[in-house]
């Protein structure tokens, strides 16, 4: 069972910055981000995972209810995980970018930088951007359609793969007596001409250490899962229930095959929001503690913030949850917001307290035991190939999930007790990329 832990400010509740012991004011300060990975790697955590987003949230309603964390007060990934991986030697570091916001040459070079430094274990979250006040900060009024965000994504990896194997492993010769630096038959101009991008290549880094850094998708919708089928190393899902999650996992499994890969080389990986003590009625009362901290303003700003800022400050909060059927924002979060309030008939209220804690992940409060149960079941029964923690409460949740739970799945034999040698993605079970210039070099030979 493969695990990675969200890292977030305060927790990804909206209200966890209210609550006694939160780390208010640090979501800044990296000695406290890295205490936090180093706690990880102690745990064996596979990988670290930064979200990400590049605006502040600055609608007036609910504006001063918000924490920073809620508002995208944020350092940058790529910058922070390069600290991070100075104070640890063997956990996954991955960076949410965004491929609509992006340059594929920029993203490229960050990325197979933090591959060296960190040694192996950089990872990308490819997202395409939810907001229209993403593109207010990048030069446009409106936020692309989904459709074109998808279909320049899908372009944006596949350029930025092509830069990663700019350079071969044995390109480099630096031989002094001979007064050769480089084997000019061993690098490669990428010369790709496209509908959104024309770049020449070669990268200005040297080929990363994993070949590829380790590529996630965390986008459910169609075109998001099609992305991942055909590109993509790690799949970051919300999922509710283990029914549907199940569903997920096999139509994943189904399009990478049907688009030529080995459906074991993706990995499933869905949310997962803990609240664990050691009875269930001491986390169903701690729970309920932070759920009654959320104001409904602040709960109001979140569902409008999942829709793409959709002004719903007018909405009764104990009035039935209105059926929206357009969005240009995440699909995925939509249609979990449309059930909601068409099929399960909730009020704006009951929305907003369903999602407050993880944004539609699993949520599982109650002892360890029985958070350890379900994670076995859903991975047993084909729901998932591991688990990203996605803390509600920082550092509770990540202390007690792993003091509590982790040993757990380690003496049920699911979760490891220590690393294993080699690179981020040796460690997950995923083959290196072979380089595709040599691959076509030995194709035409």
């Amino acid at each position: 069972m493969k695990l990675a832990l969200l890292m977030t400010g305060t927790g990804t509740h909206i209200a966890s910055w209210r609550m006694a012991g939160a780390p208010v004011g640090r979501a800044t300060d990296v000695g406290w981000f890295a205490e936090v990975a180093r706690k990880a790697e102690q745990a064996c955590y596979d990988m670290l995972f930064i979200a990400d987003s590049l605006y502040v949230n600055d609608h007036p309603t609910g504006m001063e209810l918000r924490h920073p964390r809620h508002a995208h007060l944020s350092l940058e990934p790529v910058t922070l995980l390069a600290a991070l991986a100075m104070v640890t030697d063997r956990i996954g570091l991955a960076a949410t970018i965004s491929t609509t916001y992006n340059a594929p040459y920029g993203v490229a070079r960050a990325l197979a930088s933090l591959d060296h430094i960190s040694r192996g274990r950089a990872g990308w979250n490819v997202v395409t951007s939810q907001s229209d006040l993403e593109a207010r900060n990048h030069g446009v009024d409106l936020h692309a359609g989904h459709a074109e965000r998808y279909a320049r994504a899908g372009a944006f990896v596949d350029v930025v793969k092509g830069l990663w194997d700019s350079w071969e492993e044995d390109a480099v010769l630096g031989d002094q007596t001979a007064g050769v630096a480089v084997d000019p038959g061993r690098f490669h101009r990428l010369d790709h001409r496209g509908d959104f991008f024309s770049v020449a290549g070669p990268l200005n880094v040297p080929r990363p250490p994993q070949g590829h850094p380790l590529v996630i998708q965390a986008g459910s919708s169609g075109p998001g899962q099609a992305l991942a089928a055909s590109s993509a190393d790690v799949v970051f899902t919300a999922q509710e229930d283990k029914a549907n999650a199940r569903r997920f996992y096999a139509g994943m499994k189904d399009q990478a095959a049907a688009a030529g890969r080995d459906p074991d080389q993706l990995v499933v990986m869905p949310g997962v929001m803990a609240v664990v003590a050691e009875t269930q009625g001491e986390a169903e009362d701690r729970f309920a503690s932070l759920q009654s901290l959320i104001h409904p303003k602040a709960g109001v700003a979140l569902l409008s913030n999942l829709l793409g800022d959709i002004d719903l400050s007018n909405l009764d909060v104990d009035g039935p949850m209105p059926a929206i059927d357009q969005t240009n924002a995440s699909k995925s979060r939509l249609e979990m917001m449309h059930r909601m309030g068409i099929t399960q008939g909730m009020t704006v209220r009951q929305a907003y307290e369903a999602l407050a804690p993880g944004r539609g992940h699993l949520t599982l409060v109650g002892s360890a035991r029985d958070v350890a149960d379900t994670l076995c079941d859903w991975h047993a029964d084909g729901a998932a190939d591991g688990f990203m923690l996605v803390p509600a409460v920082v550092p509770y949740a990540e202390d007690e999930f792993a003091k509590r739970v982790i040993p757990l799945l380690r003496q049920r034999g699911v979760s490891q007790s220590e690393y294993g040698s080699g690179t981020l993605r040796q460690m997950l079970g995923v083959a290196t990329p072979a380089n595709r210039f040599r691959c076509r070099e030995n194709a035409a030979t």
